[in-house]
């Protein structure tokens, strides 16, 4: 059996040691990948698992951590966050050429198409989209040292270590020059915010990172993707997460190739009702919101630009990636839009 990524004989036996109970794997199929970790279903004799590995070539310092990943899924399986069973780790590059983990498969849809939500009832989407935003508050308000999370990450100066590390990952990745970053990069420095509470926050918190029922009640049942997961500003998980709303009218996200026209169904609410939806649970303190939407477009610019230069390189694995690198200057477009007090505006 040949699947990009996965040595089918070597998994086969490290399963039959590390996993016995599963029963022997009998397929492995890619669901997702190319834009971050590898996601692959796999099929055995008693269940279903799903595997997660990092993407093929181009791998940043520090990004696609497994281990990582797979501590904080382990960590949130006994709290009120909804994340998929852990079920093994290997960390043997050996088995299938990078360390992977295996989870427990979970009965929920990623929604990325408008198509998958045009059916749903607006009060149904009302709710989906109410339920995703007291997920990110139930994220925030984990107790991380009573998780065991207490060294996951350093709090103090987040913010300030989060532009110089997208900064670096700018320089490694980008294949271009855009005078427009460089700017933008030194006038978040000159907005940072002041000192900011401290949280478990999950780094990509957007609906398709996620798994959903539709119906009859809609709910979040597994928050995943945790790959960029550390302790900082719950803030700049907000942020990032607006960064990926579309309202309706919004011709200009349109051009963002990220689960776009999905939030524009009729029942979704708003980016600024979402902010005030996880502000009235959280009871966050939004008015320095605009840095944080400006922040969150910054690093998908980053993060659309490594794609894109993994793609021109012939390393991603799955479709739909030709015209990610048009995204990047318009996402640093809507981030100076952002610092100038129109973080919400199409």
């Amino acid at each position: 059996m040949s699947t990009p990524g996965i040595d089918w004989d070597r998994l086969v036996r490290w399963m039959a040691v590390n996993v016995s109970d599963a029963g022997e794997p009998t397929s492995v199929s890619l669901i997702s990948g190319g834009r971050s970790n590898l996601t692959y279903l796999v099929e055995t004799g008693e269940r279903r698992l799903v595997l997660r590995r990092p993407p093929l070539g181009h791998v940043l310092p520090a990004a696609h951590d497994m281990k990582r990943e797979w501590r904080v899924t382990s960590a949130l399986a006994s709290t009120s966050v909804p994340v998929p069973e852990p079920v093994a780790f290997c960390g043997d590059e050996d088995v299938i050429g990078a360390p992977f983990y295996l989870m427990g498969h979970v009965d929920g849809v990623a929604v990325r198409t408008p198509e998958q939500v045009a059916g749903v009832a607006p009060e149904r989407n009302r709710r989906l989209s109410e339920r995703l935003a007291e997920v990110l508050a139930a994220v925030h308000a984990v107790g991380y040292e009573e998780a065991g999370l207490g060294d996951f990450g350093r709090p103090t100066g987040y913010m300030t270590r989060q532009l110089e590390r997208w900064g670096r990952q700018w320089e490694r990745s980008r294949t271009r020059d855009l005078p427009e970053h460089d700017r933008l990069a030194a006038r978040l420095r000159e907005r940072l915010p002041g000192r900011a509470a401290a949280a478990l926050v999950h780094g990509d918190y957007r609906l398709d990172n996620t798994l959903v029922r539709l119906s009859p009640e809609p709910d979040v049942l597994a928050v995943v993707d945790w790959e960029m997961s550390t302790l900082g500003d719950p803030l700049a998980d907000l942020g990032l997460t607006l960064t990926y709303w579309q309202d309706p009218g919004d011709t200009e996200r349109a051009s963002v190739p990220v689960a776009e026209g999905v939030t524009t169904a009729p029942g979704f609410l708003t980016a600024r009702e979402f902010a005030a939806h996880y502000a009235k649970i959280s009871g966050a303190d939004l008015s320095d919101l605009d840095f944080y939407v400006a922040f969150g477009n910054y690093k998908l610019a980053v993060i659309a630009e490594g794609v894109n230069a993994r793609f021109r390189q012939g390393k991603t694995v799955g479709e739909g990636f030709e015209n990610i690198g048009e995204a990047v200057p318009t996402l640093l477009r809507r981030a100076a839009r952002a610092l100038e007090g129109r973080a919400l505006e199409g």
